[in-house]
C-alpha cells in the first residue's frame, strides 16, 4: 500500500481492500459536500495526512455516494470519524475536530 500525504477519495471496494491490507493505521473521514462542519473540518483532515505521511493512512468517504458503507459503521451525523488498526474498527466519533485532536486518537 502506497503512503500517501494527502487523503484518499475512496469507494467501498476501495475501502475494505485498503483497510484489511493496511499496516498502519487509517483515519477514515465520513464526510457529504452539503454539510458545512465537513468542509470545515476538510483542511484538518488534510494536514493530518501530510503530517502522517508513512505512518498512516487518511480515507474519505462521501457518504451521499457510499450510503451503505456509512450504514455499515452507523454513521448517523457528519463529519464523523473512525479509526482502523489492523482491520478492525478501535475508535470513532461523530463532530468537528481538530487535526490535533484526530491524531491522538490515530496513534491513541
Amino acid at each position: 500500500m502506497p503512503a500517501s500525504d494527502t487523503p484518499l477519495d475512496v469507494n467501498a471496494t476501495d475501502f475494505d481492500d485498503i483497510i484489511q491490507q493496511a499496516s498502519v493505521p487509517v483515519l477514515v473521514d465520513f464526510w457529504a459536500s452539503w454539510c458545512g462542519p465537513c468542509q470545515a473540518a476538510a483542511p484538518e483532515v488534510a494536514k493530518l495526512a501530510k503530517s502522517n505521511a508513512g505512518k498512516a493512512l487518511v480515507l474519505k468517504v462521501n457518504t451521499e455516494q457510499q450510503q451503505a458503507l456509512a450504514a455499515r459503521y452507523g454513521v448517523r451525523s457528519i463529519p464523523f470519524f473512525a479509526v482502523f488498526k489492523n482491520g478492525q474498527i478501535h475508535w470513532q466519533q461523530a463532530g468537528l475536530m481538530s487535526a490535533a485532536q484526530l491524531n491522538q486518537a490515530l496513534h491513541s
